[in-house]
């Protein structure tokens, strides 16, 4: 959709006969019937009146397309400026240009992220490069016309209230403004994005290029499922082993066969380390290769950050953000827009969407009507907030709702905890989430140690970080001070033990960022992602008292989101509540003590719970 076209000459004419803003603003209400917000309209009068200064230029053909407000399908994005036109060797070019009205921004350590002001605060936000850079991504490899009618995709951004500062235009994000030129405020800037734009419009094309890209079909493009494709090849991380192949070549069937008259759920159930993410990351390149329209969803970032970043091979933002995906995306999506999604994790699904948790009614819901064919894999043992509402029940009724096809699938293969299941089962009786025949463990299968004192856990992680395999955790039992003072230690026990929460600097990256091995992660950061050996610190929430597992939902910090609400649920139902958050705690220690694949070191801070550990284990040694 596209809210405004035209040509060149046009687009100077109604912007010298008339209020640009609303001639804009006519256009938008025809073809949405969306109101729109006055710092929108602003935004319009301020930056078209820009452009249309640049555009000034006889060089610049009058009859070259251009485009306002163009929307990219799969997605709620719209391209602020496009210009289309052919260059002086005829090939088919489109322009795309995001305007910004900003002014001043800073700096910050994260890739593509700086901080300017947006909504009356300051906030972190995406660098305009990016941003554009991005939108091209998205046209490149899901849109078939530019492939199949050799279009070329050329971004900028122009930040036409922004004087030059050594901020916003640093070496910091050169690799950014490389791909996609930033043009800043002044007469010198002005020039040179006329520049840009002469370079690769030469000619006018009566918007034979807007009508292309407009009506191209949305599928991945050749190339984008070929590099896709050719990124798994050597990587043995991803390569299915057992029943995972044997559930893969199930989903792939089901996800080719559905249709919008037949279509299919798919529930895949797998405890930790059963390979449900690598299915996952095979079940999206294959099916993508079949130039079908899949994403990767999760509603934690963690996963989906990290699993692109090791396909790519790089923790930067790559051309392959745009195949993945969070829960909370698919609220405004057209009823079977995808042919396929791949939803992991999907216990961590919530019921609304939004930072505030009030968008959208179900994301469940939302996830199997955007899609012919939704594939979920699934661990109801690791829900580890109230807010977590997918379970096997829910998606089959919301599947039967729809009319779909439901197929199940388990994986048991263990490729975590050293292959032994023995340790899962007695994870499950020793914290008292179910009764299992595993009261005490065999250490020589799994290797599990006890230590006195936090420190000497972490120095023993440490040691054992060899290719960056190896993290410390814990419960969310500390205030997180370094947020606000990044002097400050949040994990403080003892008179020797002060460590910082790894929350703001790696963000999702953080179980694969170098020297995170220094911080503490939590459940927000590690679940559906694994390391060698994972050191975990339990914190007051769970203590033992005379062999009985209790939890304290009060002796988690106050700003914890898992158990958001839980004061106001104790009110109204205190059996439910409390049985709800003895759940979501004991899960938080199972999930974090099954991240290691290779051991799992454990230190307590209520040495009662210490010795009731100890005595789980077959054969005890002190260290």
């Amino acid at each position: 959709m596209i809210v405004y076209a035209a040509t060149k000459q046009q687009f100077l004419k109604d912007n010298d006969n008339d209020d640009i803003e609303e001639v804009i603003l006519r256009h938008f209400k025809e073809a949405t019937g969306k109101k729109v917000g006055a710092s929108e309209i602003r935004s319009w009068q301020g930056s078209l009146t820009y452009m249309a200064k640049v555009l000034r230029d006889d060089d610049l053909p009058s009859n070259a397309g251009l485009a306002i407000e163009l929307h990219i399908p799969q997605s709620s994005k719209r391209i602020d400026f496009l210009l289309t036109g052919r260059d002086e060797n005829q090939a088919k070019k489109a322009v795309l240009i995001e305007l910004k009205q900003w002014s001043k921004a800073s700096a910050t350590t994260k890739d593509a992220i700086v901080k300017t002001a947006l909504g009356g605060g300051l906030v972190e936000t995406i660098h305009p490069s990016y941003q554009v850079w991005s939108y091209a991504a998205l046209l490149e490899g899901f849109n078939e016309a530019v492939y199949d009618k050799s279009i070329e995709i050329r971004p900028c951004a122009y930040l036409h209230n922004y004087v030059s500062d050594g901020v916003i235009d640093s070496a910091h994000y050169q690799a950014h403004t490389n791909k996609a030129p930033l043009f800043l405020k002044g007469p010198q800037e002005l020039t040179k994005l006329r520049s840009f734009l002469k370079k690769h419009i030469t000619h006018g094309d009566n918007q034979e290029v807007l009508y292309e890209l407009s009506n191209g079909k949305i599928r991945p493009s050749k190339a984008l499922a070929e590099a896709l494709t050719g990124l798994m090849d050597g990587k043995p991380e991803f390569v299915l082993i057992d029943d995972q192949k044997e559930v893969f070549e199930s989903a792939l069937v089901a996800g080719a066969e559905a249709s919008i008259k037949a279509p299919k759920v798919l529930i895949i159930e797998g405890g930790p380390g059963t390979g449900k993410t690598v299915l996952a990351i095979n079940l999206l390149v294959r099916l993508t290769a079949l130039k079908l329209m899949s994403k990767y969803v999760s509603k934690n970032a963690a996963p989906r950050k990290v699993y692109e970043s090791k396909l790519v091979g790089t923790i930067k933002r790559s051309h392959f953000s745009n195949f993945f995906s969070g829960s909370g995306a698919f609220i405004d999506t057209e009823p079977n827009t995808y042919d396929a999604l791949i939803v992991d994790e999907a216990h961590r699904l919530n019921e609304k969407s939004g930072l505030y948790g009030n968008l959208g009614e179900n994301q469940i819901k939302e996830l199997i009507g955007s899609a012919k064919c939704s594939i979920f894999f699934i661990d109801e043992d690791q829900r580890v907030t109230l807010g977590d509402i997918g379970s096997k029940q829910a998606i089959r009724a919301f599947a039967k709702a729809k009319g779909a096809t439901v197929e199940e699938y388990s994986l048991s293969s263990q490729f975590r905890c050293s292959g032994s299941d023995g340790y899962l089962a007695w994870l499950d009786d020793v914290l008292a989430i179910r009764p299992t025949a595993n009261p005490l463990l065999d250490t020589s299968e799994y290797e599990f140690k006890m230590f006195d004192t936090p420190q000497a856990m972490h120095a023993a992680i440490e040691q054992k970080n060899h290719g960056n395999k190896a993290r410390v955790v814990a419960g969310y039992c500390w205030p997180w001070l370094s947020k606000k003072d990044p002097q400050a230690s949040d994990i403080v026990i003892g008179e020797d033990y002060a460590r910082q929460w790894n929350l703001d600097q790696d963000g999702s990256l953080w179980i694969i960022a170098e020297n995170s091995i220094e911080q503490v992660g939590c459940i927000h950061t590690c679940q559906g992602l694994e390391v060698d050996y994972i050191g975990v610190i339990i914190g007051p929430d769970l203590i033992v008292r005379d062999g009985k597992v209790l939890t304290s939902p009060h002796k988690r910090d106050k700003y914890d989101k898992s158990i958001r609400g839980w004061k106001k649920l104790m009110k109204e139902r205190p059996d439910f509540a409390q049985k709800e958050t003895d759940l979501i705690i004991k899960n938080t220690y199972r999930t974090l003590m099954t991240r290691g694949m290779k051991g799992c070191y454990l230190y307590c801070t209520d040495q009662e719970t210490a010795q009731y550990f100890e005595s789980r284990l077959a054969d005890y040694r002190p260290y």
